[in-house]
């Protein structure tokens, strides 16, 4: 097995100097490992990892964007321990590891849960964690075959979190996939922007699928900040079905622009010359078309407005209330279905091999 060319080096994406600790989640086993990796960063308690001033709840923060997303880290205890059903890209929504991102992509939904720049939480009681899963998964009975997966219940780890990023900090996503890799009939999931090699040595078995999320480089290059190029997602793919992974992608956000087609052909053709065999006939995808929020546009005014002349388009729009009361905006229905025939008529001329689980 070859390492992938395009693995980004942990530096410069994380150089923690401060971290908010829950006093149980510093004094745990996963808490102490986490602390010993950044033994120089500052340590300040905290009653809840919810309810940090300094790096979430605050849109003002947006000048520190960035900086805190590189800088801050929290450590917390998970307390809701639930699944929740999905349906869509997985049977169930596991309880996280993990909460927040040190990417900054512009279209992201994640920080408006909790506070815009949102650092990495990490969830010290990993233990609890992956019990709650698995009294779960042994509670369910035989499969019926879906758009998630024709054999396994899939849990997705990676609801608010990118789980490539959260294993440079500790071994939650490790101990998940080994979870996984003893459960019978249930497979792991997670979407992720960020190449990490460390991942490849995991023994996933082909009990986790990792779906490596793609759009065309000249988007990239202005939504998705602080991520793993193009390139690299693309020259990673065989080396993670090399290792026992399954391995998918997603097409996401699908953005509507001026040559966006010419785009996302030339991307195809690309992915088509970066696979193998083996990880083509494995291959399928999930498309997902942009939704952008009110309030996220008026903080990337404030740090990225380049990206907005791409992603908030009006006249191309339409706004949609979320069930939190937010304003969300959504290409136009009708337009919508004419974009999504075309995209798929496009993927199927250019990578027929590449089944479409899951459009939206």
């Amino acid at each position: 097995m070859h390492r992938s060319e395009g693995s980004v080096a942990a530096a410069p994406l994380l150089e923690v100097t401060r971290i908010y600790a829950e006093p149980a989640a510093a004094r745990s086993e996963r808490g102490r490992q986490v602390l010993a990796r950044w033994p120089g960063a500052e340590v300040v308690e905290v009653a809840s990892h919810w309810k940090i001033p300094e790096v979430h709840g605050d849109e003002t923060n947006v000048g520190r964007w960035v900086r805190i997303k590189r800088e801050a880290l929290v450590l917390g205890e998970k307390k809701s321990l639930g699944v929740r059903p999905n349906g869509r890209s997985a049977d169930f929504i596991a309880p996280s590891s993990a909460n927040g991102c040190a990417m900054a992509c512009a279209y992201c939904y994640v920080p408006r849960r909790k506070g815009y720049s949102n650092p990495i939480t990490v969830f010290t009681n990993i233990d609890k964690i992956i019990g709650a899963i698995t009294r779960h998964a042994g509670r369910q009975g035989p499969k019926p075959p879906n758009q998630c997966d024709p054999t396994d219940w899939v849990y997705d780890l990676g609801e608010n979190n990118d789980c490539s990023v959260d294993a440079l900090l500790s071994d939650n996503v490790a101990d998940l996939v080994a979870a996984f890799r003893e459960l019978p009939n249930a497979k792991a999931s997670f979407a992720t922007k960020y190449v990490n090699s460390e991942l490849l040595e995991l023994r996933p078995e082909g009990r986790t699928r990792i779906r490596f999320s793609l759009m065309p480089a000249r988007a990239s290059k202005l939504l998705d900040i602080r991520t793993s190029t193009i390139e690299q997602r693309l020259a990673a793919l065989d080396d993670f079905v090399e290792a026992g992974y399954e391995v998918q992608v997603n097409f996401s956000p699908v953005v509507v622009y001026d040559g966006w087609l010419a785009d996302w052909a030339e991307l195809f053709e690309q992915l088509d010359a970066a696979t193998n065999a083996a990880t083509q006939r494995q291959l399928a995808c999930e498309v997902i078309f942009l939704t952008h929020n009110e309030s996220l546009h008026q903080v990337n005014l404030g740090w990225h407005p380049k990206a907005e002349e791409l992603i908030w388009r009006p006249e191309l729009q339409e706004t949609k209330r979320s069930q939190n009361g937010a304003t969300n905006v959504r290409y136009r229905w009708r337009d919508k279905q004419q974009y999504l025939a075309q995209f798929e008529q496009l993927l199927h001329q250019h990578l027929p091999y590449c089944h479409v689980r899951y459009a939206f």
